[in-house]
């Protein structure tokens, strides 16, 4: 199933996410009515176009949708992709991770391996067949350059963890969607989450939520000219990015990298084939509705290739940090509270977002708050960010 214009109404019903009048975000929606453990191919494919209008819907009622059947669910969404979630099999995720298999621990379920098993703390006496399983490193407030306080998070206060796309960014391409069941979490007592960041931003919202912001609204708040040159140029990253940045900290509002110098040489790194190597344009085109998206992801950016036209040669830019300056000034205008949306996740829903089109971070909380359970599963596409932008990355980059 590829991306294509949008199907006849969907069987179920779906209905934009109610949200407060200072909120400016233009996406969420709410799908009731569906059995995933029992779907068609046309409510498949009426919930793929779902996706990708409202960029996240929350299908609510799953409690009892069998592991295996997400995954399904999961490929049915992408048939033509490899059967593999898009950061690989556990060993090479663990193997290769770097920095997202160090901060924490990650198991596939047992006959559904695809599906991870993500969160914190204790997840019962059986978990789908995971025995007494206690969740060590799970969700991470430390991964900052400033550290956050321990007395402060103690107390109840958080910050982003890390803004991201859900991709490996070498060898396999991003998938379309996640998806992200919730079997529990803590609903109390409320976090407060700073920016730390001079802004003196900060906001209010249950433990165990994830934050997503939307970057075709960061192409809309950009300049012409901005667009211009977005429009026209692309990013290389680095060969195992991951592991790249593993000994790098990141800024407080968890957009981006500190400039310390920490990322590997490429001979760090070790082997690596230049072929698996991703250099996408900077933007993404949304295949149901025609919309843009700046989805750059910094913190593994190496290069930058600039330019206002097809025509004009490309202004390189390798200096780490004229690259994330560069990045932040448009990044940072839709990382506003205003702009920030933290969907409500009920025990039995799952949150499915066109990963495509947004950035999303977990927030961590104290362990003493209780348990979070999710599974989160997605594959890596078969047509990927190269084949979705405006034009075809040059050969020579």
């Amino acid at each position: 199933m590829s991306p294509s214009a949008i199907t006849p109404e969907p069987s179920f019903k779906v209905t934009p996410i109610a949200k407060s009048i200072k909120n400016k975000t233009d996406f969420g929606a709410i799908a009731e009515g569906l059995d995933l453990n029992d779907i068609s191919d046309a409510d498949v494919r009426a919930l793929s176009d779902a996706i990708w209008t409202h960029k996240i819907v929350i299908v609510k009622g799953q409690n009892d949708l069998a592991p295996i059947k997400q995954w399904e669910l999961v490929t049915r969404f992408d048939p033509n992709a490899t059967q593999l979630h898009s950061h690989g099999d556990v060993k090479t995720f663990n193997k290769n991770g770097g920095l997202l298999s160090a901060s924490r621990e990650v198991l596939g379920i047992p006959g559904a391996e695809n599906v991870r098993l993500i969160g914190k703390g204790y997840q019962g006496e059986d978990h789908y067949g995971l025995k007494d399983y206690m969740i060590k490193k799970g969700l991470s407030h430390d991964w900052h350059g400033k550290k956050l306080p321990m007395e402060e998070f103690q107390s109840g206060i958080s910050r982003f963890q890390r803004w991201h796309i859900d991709a490996p960014l070498y060898d396999r391409d991003p998938a379309w969607f996640t998806t992200l069941r919730c079997i529990r979490r803590p609903t109390q007592p409320e976090i407060t989450v700073r920016w730390d960041d001079g802004s003196g931003y900060s906001l209010k919202c249950e433990p165990g939520l994830t934050a997503f912001f939307s970057n075709t609204q960061t192409y809309e708040l950009m300049t012409d000219d901005e667009k211009a040159i977005a429009d026209h140029s692309w990013v290389e990253y680095a060969p195992h990015p991951y592991k790249w940045i593993g000994n790098c900290s990141g800024r407080t509002n968890g957009l981006g990298l500190e400039n310390e110098g920490k990322e590997l040489s490429l001979e760090e790194i070790g082997e690596f084939e230049d072929r698996k190597v991703k250099r996408y344009p900077m933007v993404w085109v949304n295949p149901v509705t025609g919309e843009r998206a700046f989805q750059v992801h910094g913190i593994c950016a190496r290069k930058l290739f600039l330019r206002s036209s097809l025509e004009e040669e490309p202004r390189v830019i390798d200096n780490m940090e004229e690259i994330r300056a560069f990045l932040r000034s448009i990044q940072e205008r839709v990382l506003k509270p205003e702009y920030l949306l933290l969907p409500k996740m009920e025990e039995g829903d799952i949150i499915m977002w066109a990963n495509y089109m947004l950035m999303h971070s977990a927030i961590d909380y104290p362990i003493e708050y209780g348990p979070r359970t999710m599974h989160q599963a997605n594959i890596g596409a078969s047509v990927g960010p190269a084949d979705m932008g405006l034009f075809p990355i040059p050969v020579s980059s």
